[in-house]
């Protein structure tokens, strides 16, 4: 006969066995879903275009922000971890990326939304690179699985523009 001991670590390492064969199963399951998120954000008003003291460019804007996440959450899905970025070019760098929003989504419940917002991070540029620039707005999401890999994309938005001098 064996000992209680050995009986014990036999029934927890096969336990530890299934539960690991149990997790990437369901980690492997995500890969079935396709979602298919939509998104839309509106610039309503620039609040204030500024040069700063120290010559940076500084840009407050009011953002209607509405997107349906629901597509990204499964059985499989933690939360969602969602960000609104402004990309731009300037001459010495070819893409400038500044957050401008940014949410934590934490069921399907919430995960359809408008939001009318000032960008909550400040928009400043180092230089004064900001008059009449085109840029793109981008949203950004990561999804966090309970299990699995995390795995991110983002959604473009061109289109907008900087006005041509300081408000």
């Amino acid at each position: 006969m064996h000992s209680f001991g050995y009986r014990a670590n036999a029934l927890l390492t096969f336990a530890i066995t299934i539960l690991a064969v149990l997790c990437g199963l369901a980690s492997l399951s995500d890969n079935f879903n396709f979602p298919s998120p939509s998104a839309e954000v509106q610039v309503l008003n620039i609040n204030w275009f500024q040069k700063q003291p120290n010559g940076n460019d500084e840009v407050s804007m009011t953002l209607n922000i509405s997107a349906d996440l629901r597509s990204l959450f499964t059985w499989n899905t933690k939360q969602v971890f969602v960000f609104l970025a402004a990309e731009y070019e300037t001459p010495k760098y070819s893409l400038n990326q500044i957050s401008l929003w940014d949410g934590i989504v934490t069921s399907k419940e919430h995960a359809k939304f408008l939001i009318h917002t000032s960008n909550k991070y400040r928009f400043i540029d180092q230089g004064s690179n900001l008059l009449g620039k085109e840029f793109n707005l981008t949203l950004h999401w990561h999804v966090m699985p309970k299990t699995g890999k995390m795995f991110a994309d983002r959604m473009v938005m061109p289109g907008y523009r900087l006005p041509q001098d300081y408000r």
